[in-house]
């Protein structure tokens, strides 16, 4: 009797983790259109960005209300409580952590953005471990230290500007709200994600409450923002492939990839958003700051892999 032939998952796991890697690109991307919206075209960072992303949930809404009517027909829809969660879902991931990253990037460069955005995973891990009574692992206490002298490393001693401080403050806004919507999205997806129209349906309704509050704060605060052709090239590409289809590809992955998978791999976003910004933004990194990234990229991917690094003890 020949042995039954099993489906070639390492092969399946790769093509994941390359697509996971190619969306970490696209996101790095974002940061460089971001840019020169703001620089070149004098787009302000608020409206800018709610364009952008009722521009996304419109393009995904479709999908999202088509799913939302099969969770319907399967009788897995949410009450009302829940509902209430994902608009603070919405409210949250995208008004203030996106709003909060692009008027960050409004006033620093996008290294020492996406360097801020990398402590992330330390503050998710944190709240994990505040919520859940435990006590910080050695590895993890070896990774928040690693990240803190690249940080500390990298930036070196400077002073704080008002306009530097205003990003700063930004920048934390917008981990603050990443971190808090992470565990805000782990229990959504725990009481079961399918009852919000599965991850299609959950992305374009919490992402559509959060777009119209932040379009609507920034044409109040700044109005409208003026398009000419290449404005609205740049707020389509960052709405139709960096974020609905990237999302979309991105919640694909995460069916193979296990968190700490995905969440490593989207770490990679600090190294190439370096790179991008030299290479089209003209930003210049010294010796002392490249290897401030690399260990502070690598401190966030210690933290991420710790449970997985944490010493198994021996059965008894």
């Amino acid at each position: 009797m020949h042995p039954t032939r099993v489906q070639p998952a390492p092969r399946q796991h790769t093509l994941a983790a390359l697509q996971a890697l190619f969306v970490a690109f696209l996101w790095s991307t974002s940061w460089v259109l971001i840019k020169i919206g703001m620089s070149d075209l004098d787009l302000r960072p608020i409206s800018f960005a709610g364009l952008r992303y009722a521009v996304a949930a419109a393009i995904l809404l479709p999908f999202g209300l088509r799913a939302l009517r099969a969770s319907r027909a399967r009788a897995a829809t949410a009450d009302g409580r829940g509902w209430l969660r994902v608009v603070a879902y919405g409210l949250i991931l995208v008004t203030l952590a996106q709003g909060g990253q692009y008027v960050a990037l409004a006033f620093l460069p996008a290294t020492a953005v996406s360097l801020v955005l990398a402590s992330t995973p330390v503050w998710v891990a944190a709240g994990a471990l505040a919520t859940r009574a435990e006590r910080a692992t050695g590895i993890q206490l070896v990774g928040i230290a690693t990240l803190t002298f690249g940080a500390v490393l990298y930036f070196g001693p400077f002073e704080v500007g008002e306009s530097a401080g205003a990003g700063f403050a930004a920048a934390a806004l917008c981990v603050a709200g990443a971190a808090f919507a992470t565990h805000l999205g782990r229990a959504l997806a725990s009481g079961g994600v399918d009852r919000y129209g599965g991850p299609v349906g959950l992305t374009a309704t919490s992402m559509a409450v959060g777009a119209v509050v932040l379009l609507a704060a920034g044409v109040a605060a700044e109005g409208w923002p003026k398009l000419d052709l290449r404005g609205w090239a740049i707020i389509g590409w960052l709405a139709a492939v960096n974020t609905a289809f990237a999302f979309t590809l991105y919640n694909h992955t995460l069916r193979t990839l296990t968190a700490v998978e995905s969440s490593v791999v989207t770490n990679t976003m600090t190294i190439q958003i370096a790179i991008l910004a030299v290479i089209f933004l003209g930003e210049r990194l010294g010796l002392e700051q490249v290897v401030g990234l690399v260990l502070a990229a690598a401190g966030a991917a210690v933290v991420q892999l710790a449970p997985i690094l944490r010493p198994r003890r021996p059965l008894p």
